[in-house]
């Protein structure tokens, strides 16, 4: 087909998500050792978990969910029985700055958004995260001149695979499911909410032998990221 727009994730589709995470993780670990918290990789990795869980229980659907800050907030809270706020914030920003600095696109990624703005294809990313810190991310990684709109979970109220995270981006762009496609590496936020609303789906960096069926199966998946001009060109 050739598509008038093409929706992107974010996280774990234009970069690699891993290596940003644990050098941020690491990053924070080494904050509260220099902060009198005796923790290794292990203790804090379980650390970081106790209040991960516990916001992932609670926030469940909201943009929240992924904070950081809340995370280290409430860890803090549990290993402690304390408040404390100042802890928190700078363990939030270790984490952060670390994880800016290790990201990088993958390959052919800024090469195959430049033949789709080339071939006059809007390009949107709708991602679930906080607004803040999604437009650091597409600042460190040089998409600004590459995409026509950014919508975060934050923004709507809703996460993917809320239909909203993929109808509203179309209206403002202007464009029909019909005349879209929609690229992630998460078949339950992605490729089930996509294929829902009607967008033609693309499926990247996701596990290969993964059986997929019914709502779940992308109409497409790809082994390399220039694959996508196949797709939508």
């Amino acid at each position: 087909m050739m598509a008038n727009a093409v929706l992107f994730d974010l996280d774990d589709t234009l970069y690699p998500y891993s290596p940003c995470r644990d050098a941020g993780l690491e990053a924070a670990r080494k904050t509260a050792r220099e902060f009198g918290y005796d923790f290794d990789r292990e203790s804090f990795e379980d650390f970081y978990q106790t209040g991960r869980t516990e916001v992932k229980r609670e926030l469940s659907g909201t943009a929240a969910t992924h904070e950081r800050f809340i995370y280290f907030k409430r860890a803090l809270e549990e290993l402690t029985d304390e408040s404390r706020p100042g802890d928190a914030l700078a363990l939030g920003d270790a984490f952060w700055e670390a994880y800016l600095e290790e990201m990088t696109l993958f390959p052919a990624v800024e090469e195959t958004l430049e033949t789709l703005q080339s071939a006059g294809i809007d390009v949107a990313i709708t991602t679930n995260l906080t607004t803040r810190i999604q437009l650091a991310k597409v600042e460190k990684l040089g998409l600004e001149p590459y995409i026509d709109l950014l919508l975060t979970s934050e923004e709507t109220g809703r996460e993917k695979p809320g239909s909203v995270m993929f109808t509203l981006p179309l209206a403002r762009l202007e464009c029909r499911p019909s005349e879209a496609v929609m690229v992630g590496d998460d078949v339950e936020a992605d490729i089930l909410g996509a294929n829902a609303v009607g967008l033609e789906t693309v499926l990247w960096n996701a596990d290969p032998d993964e059986p997929l069926e019914g709502r779940r199966a992308p109409d497409h998946r790809i082994d390399a990221f220039e694959e996508l001009t196949e797709v939508v060109l």
